[in-house]
């Protein structure tokens, strides 16, 4: 299998991954359950892990990016004008660290002119850090990965996330499809499911009421492992994107075909 070489590494990669190990660092030190809680106006919650996370995030990412715009879930956005913006979820599944659930990451992503071009999903207690960068493919734990090639949706294994609000959508049937179809039906959830895709464990991931901030990096993580990321629609990611269908090449059309014309 092939191996990273840090040789082929932008300056912004690397920065990337210096500031999600340092806020891994610091999400791991508050996960047994010693801090305190707050609930945003969103009526979601956060820790000081999150607004810490986020603070040494910014810091390392500004300190070498000055001119860089920047866009956090606890922080907001600056610079919007900017070429470049950096889009950061310090800890993507708060609820479920809360919790001492482990499916909890931190994704950094950077946008250049609309584009994103390089993200940085990392699975702290998980020990899984996955990356790309484009045109350079991706890579999981150093290791190049790959979508699978099963091309039979009765042979896929599908994964959803935010079942609440695909079931209060119109098309909750048109899912339904899908779903008597596959091969085997999971929830793996978060960042967990898009690493499975697209190291080539999974086939499809199917989800609703998201963030750009919670999906940037984790579509061109499948993206340049040769799957397809869009909204339900078919619409490429951007910064109002709100729902993900994530696959493989050889069952995009088949399960896009199901779901498009779904507004969730």
């Amino acid at each position: 299998m092939e191996t990273y070489d840090d040789n082929n590494a932008s300056k912004e990669l690397l920065t990337a991954l210096e500031a999600a190990r340092a806020a891994a660092d610091i999400s791991r030190s508050y996960y047994a359950g010693n801090f305190t809680v707050t609930t945003k106006a969103d009526l979601t919650p956060v820790t000081q892990a999150d607004i810490e996370c986020e603070q040494k995030i910014r810091e390392i990412i500004l300190e070498q990016f000055p001119e860089h715009g920047f866009f956090g879930e606890e922080t907001g956005r600056t610079r919007e004008n900017a070429d470049y913006l950096w889009l950061v979820d310090p800890i993507d599944g708060t609820k479920g660290f809360v919790r001492q659930y482990p499916f909890f990451s931190t994704q950094i992503a950077l946008m250049h002119q609309g584009i994103i071009v390089l993200g940085v999903s990392s699975g702290t207690m998980m020990d899984e850090l996955a990356w790309a960068e484009k045109g350079h493919g991706a890579w999981l734990n150093g290791e190049r990965i790959a979508v699978s090639t099963i091309d039979d949706p009765e042979r896929a294994a599908v994964s959803t996330g935010n079942l609440k609000s695909l079931a209060l959508s119109d098309g909750w049937g048109n899912l339904g499809h899908i779903v008597a179809r596959a091969d085997r039906i999971r929830g793996y959830g978060d960042f967990y499911h898009y690493h499975l895709l697209a190291s080539g464990k999974i086939e499809a991931v199917i989800e609703s009421d998201v963030n750009i901030l919670d999906i940037a990096a984790l579509s061109i993580i499948v993206e340049e492992a040769g799957g397809t990321f869009t909204d339900l629609n078919g619409a490429p990611v951007g910064l109002d994107t709100r729902s993900v269908l994530a696959t493989n090449m050889a069952l995009y059309d088949d399960f896009l075909s199901r779901l498009k014309g779904w507004v969730v």
